[in-house]
C-alpha cells in the first residue's frame, strides 16, 4: 500500500509518500481499499500538532474516506466484500488502504460516486447539525453564512435553501460570490481580507441592509476572527449565532451584544455530537442521503489531486482559495 505520512510536525511540505505492508483487519474491523479522501481544515492543523487530536507519528492525515470493503475481520457481520462505504476515520485517509472498526462504516447509496461520498459526511453532517439541531432554522428565516464558498459553507447554503430559508452568502472574492449564487444564495457580499474598525462597521451595515428588517435570524460563522463581531451586531432579536470554526482566528466577542440582541451564541461541535447522540446522527444521515438522492444537495468539488500531491491539496485549502471541496483520489497515486 501507499500512504502520504506526516513524519514530523510541520506544513504540507513535510509529508512523505511511503510504501508500507498492506494492513490486516483485526477482530471487528474492516479492510478498506480507499478510492477517495475528502480534505478538511482539521487536516491542516493536525499535521502541525495544532488540533485537539494528536495521533502518534508517523500518521497519514485525512479523516473522511470513501472506498470498498476488501476483507472482513473476525466476528464482523452485516457486511460483505465489495460493499461501498464512507467513514469518518479522524486520520489515515491519505492512503490506498486502511482498517477501521466496522461500526464506523456507513453504506453509501448506489448512485453516489466515491468522490461525492468522500466529501459528504463531514461538511453536510456539520452543517445539518448546526442548522437543524443547534439553530432550528425555519422556512422564511434569513441565514448569513460566513466563509460561504468553503466546504461547510457551501453545504450550509444548499441545506438552508432546501429548508426554505433566505441565504446571504459572505465571501472574500467576486469569484466566490458567483459560485454561491449558483448554489442558490439569494444575496452575496464580498468582505475585505483584513477588517479594521471602520471596515467592520461597514461590513455590519451591509449585512443589515441585505437582511432588511431587524437583521439576520441565524449566523453560520465558519471563519471567526474580525468577521464575527460585525455579524453578531447585524443579528435580529432572538437570533442564533452558530460558532463553527476559526480559520481567521478565535474572536473576542463582547458578551453585552448577546444581551442587547436577546440572541444565543451556540457552539457547533458536530464531532462530539456524533458520539453523544448516535441515534440523532443516524437519523440525520438518513435524511441527508434522502436529500442527496432527491437532487437537493450535492458536494461541490472544485479540484482533485492524486495521493502523491496530497500536500498540494492541503495547501489549496490553507490558502482559502478553494471553492467547495477538494478531494485526494487513489486511482492514480
Amino acid at each position: 500500500m501507499k500512504a502520504l505520512l506526516s513524519v514530523t510536525k510541520g506544513g504540507p511540505e513535510t509529508l512523505e509518500l511511503t510504501t508500507l505492508p498492506d494492513p490486516k483487519p483485526a477482530k471487528g474491523e474492516l479492510l478498506i481499499r480507499v478510492h477517495a479522501t475528502g480534505v478538511n481544515f482539521p487536516d491542516t492543523l493536525m499535521i502541525r500538532d495544532l488540533y485537539q487530536i494528536k495521533p502518534p507519528r508517523p500518521f497519514a492525515p485525512g479523516g473522511e474516506i470513501a472506498g470498498e470493503i476488501i476483507e472482513l475481520g473476525e466476528d464482523v457481520t452485516g457486511y460483505t466484500r465489495g460493499d461501498r462505504i464512507l467513514a469518518l476515520t479522524g486520520h489515515g485517509g491519505f492512503a490506498t488502504h486502511l482498517t477501521l472498526n466496522a461500526s464506523m462504516a456507513v453504506r453509501i447509496p448506489p448512485d453516489m460516486s466515491y468522490q461525492d461520498a468522500a466529501c459528504f459526511i463531514f461538511t453536510y453532517g456539520t452543517s445539518y447539525y448546526a442548522l437543524k439541531d443547534r439553530a432550528g432554522l425555519k422556512s422564511g428565516e434569513t441565514l448569513l453564512v460566513l466563509g460561504a464558498a468553503g466546504g461547510v459553507g457551501s453545504a450550509a447554503i444548499q441545506l438552508a435553501k432546501a429548508s426554505g430559508a433566505r441565504v446571504i452568502a459572505a465571501v472574500s472574492s467576486n469569484q466566490k460570490a458567483e459560485f454561491c449564487r449558483k448554489l442558490g444564495a439569494d444575496e452575496t457580499l464580498v468582505y475585505a481580507r483584513d477588517l479594521d474598525k471602520d471596515a467592520q462597521k461597514a461590513f455590519s451595515s451591509e449585512i443589515k441592509s441585505l437582511a432588511g428588517g431587524d437583521g439576520v435570524d441565524v449566523v453560520y460563522d465558519a471563519v471567526g476572527g474580525d468577521y464575527s463581531e460585525p455579524a453578531l451586531r447585524a443579528m435580529a432579536w432572538s437570533g442564533r449565532f452558530l460558532v463553527v470554526g476559526f480559520p481567521a482566528g478565535i474572536p473576542r466577542i463582547p458578551l453585552n451584544l448577546s444581551l442587547l440582541k436577546g440572541c444565543q451564541i451556540v457552539g457547533v461541535f458536530w464531532g462530539a455530537s456524533v458520539f453523544r447522540d448516535p441515534k440523532g446522527h443516524a437519523e440525520n444521515m438518513k435524511e441527508l442521503f434522502n436529500l442527496y438522492q432527491a437532487g437537493k444537495i450535492k458536494p461541490q468539488i472544485s479540484a482533485t489531486f492524486p495521493l502523491s500531491q496530497g500536500g498540494n491539496a492541503l495547501e489549496a485549502l490553507e490558502s482559502r482559495s478553494v471553492l467547495g471541496k477538494v478531494v485526494v483520489t487513489m486511482d492514480s497515486v
